[in-house]
């Protein structure tokens, strides 16, 4: 047997059939024997794979060689194969030909064109497969048909194919109530959002996860489902779809309210915050992440919610807490005394970063020899000197050398003009790097009128007057 990991965002098909499919609990066929053939015409590989999903990735478990008589690949023998959904994967181990399903039936076939496409299928054996691909099929056709109409402002005619379609599913739920496929559509289905409803998005990321809970009906969420691309595809849709564009405290928000509906199921609970916990944490361009991430690990492992995680992960876990959360927007901003490029090492000439006249600071931490620190400083240069022939100066440029080679980092900000208060070289009264999370060039945290953090990322110079002019317009709204 042939074990292997691959990348699940391969170049494959994903179930796109209404809302996001999931996996219910079924018996699994122990020791059975099974014969699965498929049939892409035209497909020239000479091997093809069976593979699990687990979570974002695949991993294969099965092969077989293509019968040159029958011009298909026949996967056959006897072992255990739970009811679920299922990848066939290419040669290539890359790229993945469609989903399928194994239901009751351990014994049918697939035929199609060279990329199993859903039209094309044609099934025998598998009423959960035949109807999940005559399903798919007419919803890749409506939605062909929608574009069609929509490209020609036809609203009765997109009204009609809504009905349709309507009618279809309607239909297929009651020829299909008992199959594998319609039960993974009913576990999975997307909220109607009421006409009555004035603040719709909000309407349907509040119900997003209800008809999941409601088949579930209070009980754990069983392997299967943990396992399904389905449900990895439905939280990824959640998280970093509806709540891409959110707040902090928002999303803080509604992943204490999912959370708390799995409060007793420690897999679950585990599975969303292992698949969101470390994208936040790397999400260095986006605003405000940090801080769902420092909420994550201060709500959930610091408070022995976790028992999953280990004493080493949890250690290394809180001093990335310890550090990151020091610069969270909204905080207080650690004061910083340096010297200037006189380097005279006495405090009374040393600068402070928040003792500035202007309302607010950027402090801009840069390296002469970092290539992006280069180019982005030139535009800063030029935004500032212009900035400073204004009668009421909005900011100071509070520049830090991040490099310990004083005699280059003075020598360019003479050769540059740089007109910033440039600091640097080795005596500060703090480690600047700890206070502000500043592990690499550039770095920009932006201080406001009470120097506290307005801004913890680096944004592009000519977006940082419209970021202050859209800071204090919301300030304005919340007073």
């Amino acid at each position: 047997m042939d074990m292997k990991i691959i990348d699940n965002n391969i170049d494959g098909r994903r179930w796109t059939a209404v809302g996001l499919l999931l996996l219910l609990l079924t018996p699994a066929a122990w020791g059975q024997r099974y014969s699965f053939s498929f049939a892409p015409r035209g497909c020239t590989d000479t091997v093809l794979y069976i593979a699990q999903h687990d979570h974002k990735s695949l991993h294969i478990i099965d092969s077989a060689r293509r019968d040159a008589k029958r011009e298909s690949f026949i996967f056959a023998g006897q072992r255990k194969w739970p009811q679920g959904v299922y990848a066939l994967v290419r040669q290539d181990r890359q790229t993945q030909l469609a989903d399928f399903l194994v239901d009751d039936s351990r014994q049918f076939s697939l035929t199609g064109d060279e990329q199993l496409s859903a039209p094309s299928i044609s099934c025998k054996g598998s009423k959960s497969n035949a109807q999940m691909f005559d399903y798919l099929a007419h919803l890749q056709q409506a939605r062909d048909k929608q574009r069609e109409l929509q490209k020609l402002q036809d609203n009765r005619g997109l009204d009609s194919l809504n009905e349709a379609m309507r009618n279809y599913e309607a239909q297929a739920r009651r020829e299909g109530s008992t199959s594998l496929f319609m039960r993974l559509v009913s576990l999975c289905e997307n909220p109607d959002v009421p006409d009555s409803v004035a603040d719709k998005p909000l309407y349907y990321r509040r119900h997003y996860w209800d008809a999941f809970f409601a088949q579930l009906d209070g009980r754990i969420v069983p392997p299967e489902v943990l396992n399904s691309p389905q449900l990895f595809n439905k939280m990824n849709y959640f998280f970093f779809g509806l709540l891409y564009h959110a707040d902090s405290d928002t999303i803080c928000s509604e992943t204490d309210r999912l959370l708390s509906r799995l409060v007793r199921d420690t897999a679950m609970v585990r599975y969303v915050l292992q698949y969101i916990e470390p994208i936040y944490y790397r999400a260095t361009r986006n605003v405000g992440w940090d801080a769902v991430w420092c909420h994550l690990v201060e709500q959930y492992y610091k408070k022995g919610r976790c028992p999953w995680a280990k004493e080493s992960e949890l250690y290394v876990m809180t001093q990335n807490y310890n550090r990151v959360s020091r610069s969270l927007i909204g905080k207080i901003g650690a004061e910083l005394w340096m010297m200037d490029t006189t380097q005279i090492d006495s405090p009374e000439h040393w600068h402070s970063s928040h003792q500035q006249p202007t309302p607010y600071v950027v402090l801009w931490f840069w390296d002469p020899d970092c290539h992006h620190c280069q180019e982005q400083s030139a535009e800063l240069t030029v935004l500032y000197d212009s900035l400073l022939a204004a009668p009421n100066q909005r900011l100071t440029v509070y520049a830090v050398g991040y490099d310990s080679d004083v005699p280059k980092w003075k020598k360019y900000v003479r050769d540059h003009n740089f007109h910033f208060v440039n600091v640097g070289g080795t005596q500060v009264n703090i480690d600047y790097q700890e206070a502000y999370n500043v592990h690499g060039a550039p770095t920009m945290i932006i201080l406001g009128p009470r120097r506290e953090i307005v801004m913890n990322k680096v944004l592009p110079i000519r977006n940082l007057l419209p970021f202050l002019d859209q800071y204090e317009e919301k300030q304005r709204g919340h007073h």
